[in-house]
């Protein structure tokens, strides 16, 4: 029942997995815990499409495909998913030039996801929210 009642914590569980997994492969690379590493844009996860991926399976599973909350959700996720690959992507391009004009690393250059990046974590997303549910 608490998936039902609560919906608003599928995304906030899915978030909490990610910067988790987001911190668990700094401290195996770094051999540290990096906190901005964790709550930071680079590489995996990809929390806010985690996030959306989740709360749009979540709407879903709750009021069906066909209903007008499911296409807002997912257009939302759309634009989210887009923005992570292709947006960042574009950012990541300007900032290393501009990295390179100047000589300074005053801009911070990995902020895109690959695609299969973005489509682990949407994996994740929905993962989460059929968890949630038969529990």
């Amino acid at each position: 029942m608490i998936f039902y009642n609560h919906l608003i914590l599928v995304p906030w569980i899915a978030f909490v997995i990610s910067v988790f997994i987001k911190a668990f492969v700094s401290i195996v690379k770094e051999w540290k815990i990096n906190v901005s590493k964790a709550l930071g844009s680079w590489w995996m996860p990809s929390a806010h499409t985690a996030v959306s991926v989740s709360l749009t399976t979540a709407i879903a599973i709750k009021y069906w495909i066909w209903s007008d909350l499911f296409a807002m959700a997912m257009s939302f996720t759309i634009i989210i998913v887009y923005d992570a690959i292709n947006v960042r992507f574009e950012a990541w391009l300007h900032a290393s030039a501009l990295n390179k004009y100047i000589w300074e690393n005053k801009f911070k250059e990995r902020l895109w996801h690959l695609p299969s990046e973005a489509f682990a974590w949407a994996v994740l997303g929905i993962l989460v929210a059929i968890w949630l549910y038969y529990i």
